[in-house]
């Protein structure tokens, strides 16, 4: 059975989507950190890696990004998966106990509208969703309440004061898995680069020309500071197709005259959950 790392306790939203992703197939392995997971699965401890990467109300996770670029691990499928947040409390704690509301960031950002309306209470960041549930579960304090799934209110024994407390209902987090080796998909595929350009006037214009003559579709743009030249960038780019197909090969060849380093992360299977 594959050993499939995930960042977070049991219970967490990437728990629950390596489970829908991989079935039976595959055991999650919880890891306290991101950093974690890349390396479990670079020393060869777990087979897979599976990490958030973007989400459709908060944006990017930009701390996988960078990780993606310090591991030397390819890209090899991806899932969406939808969430829906709920406040979770101790069973002997009702709405109006709750004082403190934690959760990890992304919980919170994903709640910022909602939670005010339900508790007049602080929200705290702490390391993970299911995480938080945990810490309410090791104490006795009836006003603190989690923001996290309803399995994880379930694996620890707390109760939900309050369901579906996302803002927004199209809530989805978009997951990547990381593998030391590649794949070669079929069918409706997606593919992810990197790259630096010059520092001159018109290029990412050039660059982006590359897709554009090519008739690619470009599904993200996504930027992050090059470490050690400040204002300058990199550029994280997925775009429908594969790179084995003779158009995508043009393109790439065709950009490789406008960057000064360039990086295929893989091929993969292009989800289309919704």
């Amino acid at each position: 059975m594959l050993q499939v790392a995930y960042q977070g306790e049991p219970g967490a939203f990437s728990e629950a989507a390596a489970i829908e992703h991989f079935g039976n197939s595959a055991n999650p392995v919880a890891r306290d950190s991101f950093e974690a997971v890349f390396d479990c699965v670079t020393t060869g401890e777990c087979d897979l890696g599976f990490i958030p990467i973007e989400n459709s109300v908060n944006g990017s996770i930009h701390r996988n990004y960078d990780l993606l670029l310090q591991h030397d691990l390819y890209i090899i499928s991806e899932y969406h998966l939808r969430i829906q947040h709920c406040l979770i409390a101790r069973p002997e704690a009702t709405l109006a106990d709750i004082k403190r509301v934690i959760s990890h960031p992304q919980g919170l950002g994903q709640c910022r509208q909602t939670l005010p309306t339900l508790v007049n209470a602080k929200p705290e960041t702490v390391y993970d969703t299911a995480g938080a549930v945990k810490m309410v579960a090791a104490g006795s304090d009836i006003h603190l309440a989690a923001i996290a799934s309803r399995r994880a209110a379930e694996i620890y024994g707390m109760n939900i004061l309050a369901e579906g407390i996302e803002d927004n209902p199209s809530n989805f987090t978009r997951f990547l898995t990381i593998s030391r080796s590649p794949v070669q998909p079929q069918g409706a595929t997606k593919t992810t680069i990197v790259f630096s350009l010059k520092h001159q006037p018109g290029a990412l214009y050039q660059a982006l020309a590359a897709f554009a003559n090519h008739d690619i579709d470009l599904t993200k743009i996504e930027s992050r500071p090059l470490i050690g030249r400040p204002w300058e960038y990199l550029f994280y780019i997925d775009f429908a197709g594969a790179c084995s197909h003779p158009e995508t090969q043009k393109a790439i060849k065709m950009l490789e005259t406008e960057t000064l380093e360039m990086r295929v992360f893989g091929s993969y299977p292009r989800n289309k959950a919704f």
